[in-house]
């Protein structure tokens, strides 16, 4: 019978095949496998398989003459950049024995390379493993190209993430009029739901194949036919892909499990990505930290507790950042599906349960505290391990997830988190009760810069509940992802009043985000944003009203929920 282990299990499974690879060998990892890798045991999952080393893929990169093997991991096609490094790191290399492992599947190759017939053997693959001998200098040295869909990142039990496509984006109103242009007249879309994959650009046409082939990976592995539902237009071409695969037309016939996948556009639920709805303790900690360099599912956390360093701004970078993503220990595993399956607080009080009890077994002088838990206890209680070496490095996962919650807890934009989940709360009663441009003109008041016009002087923030540049803009897709909701008025009347309410928003917000002392990266990316559509020809036309004027873009990394995760996780069900 199939149960969840099946495909929590496939991860581990696919790495299995990298580590066979790479006895004595060093390992090349793109940022994207090397993400996926960090869920699934690290870097000492290849140290223990054998590898002498982990560099990053990268042209400044080589090995020594009495290193003759190298392994590359990547999430790319074989072509032009990746194959440009490969290169590059061979030529200043002494290698005989090389192994290139890439994500993408041998038929998104063919695709890429304009080949349009299946194939039994890999003839793309077998041409590269030629150029592979002819860069080591020698036609009889060993070469191996192989295909190992190694993009989940298995962050519980319950959830699979795939990293590598975080940027898959679900497709908009703008992209349909982009790809019109390059249609004759009678052969234009309607609507975004008529637009098949063909008409996709190639780039985008390769991402969406090479996503169907590796979840026909999954179901091939764990035996299962699968029974695709889909919500959303770039869900539909992505769960026709799957259905057209290749090699699951033969899969389903023979395959003795079933099981369904929900495919949903993210854009469906805007208030799902941009709602400070969830009261969960993990949600808060990916929220408020910073993410760790290259990476999309965990963040940074805090080392210097647990060193006897003094804080200073050059202290930050003297100790490598500690991370979520604790694989080695079965006390942090155990801790980690606790506080991310449990609501805010019986996660908080699991993590000081844990310090306690971790502490009382290894025979510190721990002081018992009941009532509520503070950020400075769960401090105290950790600092007590940096007396004990061997005691820090045995519990070293607990004590990083405990030093997670405590600088959540006191982060100082934690408290902004309230004050929306309040906001939100409010528009979402007015909704019923009121017409769209009355429930609009409730954020007018907030929009303004924090702590009123004297602190915007000096450009400090004299209140943390105050909501500022970041969060506005949540709010306002928000309210817009639900402008529906609201009680009809005379169309007329209303667009003329919320015309001129949107005119006051955005001098309102303008002047909010010119007085910040420093922008955050959501509102660099916007600043980015804007600057390309206003040089670009077809401005202001780039520019789009959607839903009672909600605004989207062509640039789909650009959008005002781009701080949002889009991973597409893989939710199946028997």
């Amino acid at each position: 019978m199939l149960t969840t282990d099946d495909f929590t299990h496939f991860p581990l499974q696919m790495w299995e095949k990298v580590l066979s690879k790479v006895k004595k060998a060093v390992v090349f990892m793109d940022d994207k496998c090397a993400e996926a890798l960090h869920w699934s045991g690290g870097a000492a999952l290849l140290l223990e398989a054998g590898a002498r080393n982990l560099k990053e893929f990268s042209s400044f990169e080589a090995c020594a003459a009495n290193e003759p093997k190298a392994v590359f991991v990547v999430s790319t096609l074989l072509k032009g950049r990746t194959i440009d490094i490969i290169k590059d790191i061979i030529s200043l290399s002494h290698f005989q024995y090389c192994v290139v492992i890439t994500t993408v599947a041998h038929s998104v190759h063919l695709l890429a390379n304009n080949v349009t017939t299946e194939m039994e053997s890999n003839p793309v693959f077998e041409q590269f493993e030629e150029k592979l001998c002819e860069w080591m200098g020698n036609m009889n040295y060993t070469a191996e190209v192989m295909h190992v869909p190694v993009v989940f990142a298995p962050v519980s039990q319950q959830l699979l993430l795939t990293p590598m496509f975080a940027h898959l984006f679900p497709l908009l109103s703008p992209d349909l009029e982009s790809i019109n242009a390059k249609r004759p007249e009678k052969k234009r879309f309607g609507s975004l739901v008529d637009v098949d994959v063909h008409s996709l650009p190639v780039e985008l046409q390769l991402e969406i194949k090479s996503l169907a082939a590796v979840l026909n990976s999954v179901f091939e592995a764990t035996g299962t036919r699968e029974e695709s539902f889909a919500v959303g237009p770039m869900s539909r071409i992505i769960a026709g892909e799957l259905a057209n695969h290749p090699q699951a037309k033969n899969r389903r016939k023979t395959a003795p499990n079933k099981a369904s996948i929900i495919f949903v556009d993210r854009t469906m639920d805007l208030t799902g990505a941009v709602g400070h709805h969830g009261d969960n303790l993990v949600e808060k900690i990916l929220t408020v930290l910073e993410p760790l360099p290259g990476h999309v599912t965990d963040v940074q956390v805090d080392m210097l507790e647990l060193t006897s360093l003094q804080r200073t701004p050059d202290s930050q970078t003297t100790l490598a950042p500690g991370c979520l993503a604790q694989t080695q220990s079965t006390a942090a595993q155990s801790l980690w599906e606790a506080m991310l399956t449990n609501k805010h607080k019986e996660g908080v009080m699991e993590v000081r349960r844990q310090l306690v009890e971790t502490a009382s077994k290894e025979k510190l002088p721990i002081k018992m505290s009941m009532g509520r838990v503070t950020p400075e206890q769960l401090c105290s209680y950790v600092q007590l391990f940096r007396s004990s070496w061997g005691s820090l490095e045995n519990h070293c996962g607990v004590l990083q997830l405990g030093l997670a919650t405590a600088q959540t807890l006191r982060h100082p934009s934690l408290p902004r988190w309230d004050a929306c989940l309040a906001f939100e709360r409010l528009l979402l009663q007015a909704l019923g009760d009121s017409d769209f441009p009355a429930v609009l003109r409730q954020l007018l008041p907030l929009m303004k810069p924090c702590g009123g016009e004297d602190s915007a002087a000096s450009g400090s923030r004299s209140r943390d509940d105050e909501c500022g540049p970041d969060e506005l803009i949540l709010l306002l897709t928000y309210l817009y992802s639900l402008a529906d909701e609201a009680q009809p008025t005379d169309q007329d009347t209303e667009e003329e009043e919320l015309e001129k309410l949107e005119r006051e928003l955005i001098g309102a917000l303008t002047l909010v985000i010119t007085l910040e002392p420093q922008l955050s990266p959501l509102l660099q990316k916007l600043t980015v944003c804007l600057l390309k559509l206003a040089k670009s020809p077809e401005w202001p036309h780039r520019l789009s009203l959607g839903s009672r004027g909600s605004w989207s873009s062509t640039q789909h990394d650009c959008l005002p929920v781009s701080t949002v995760s889009v991973e597409w996780p893989v939710v199946c069900s028997s």
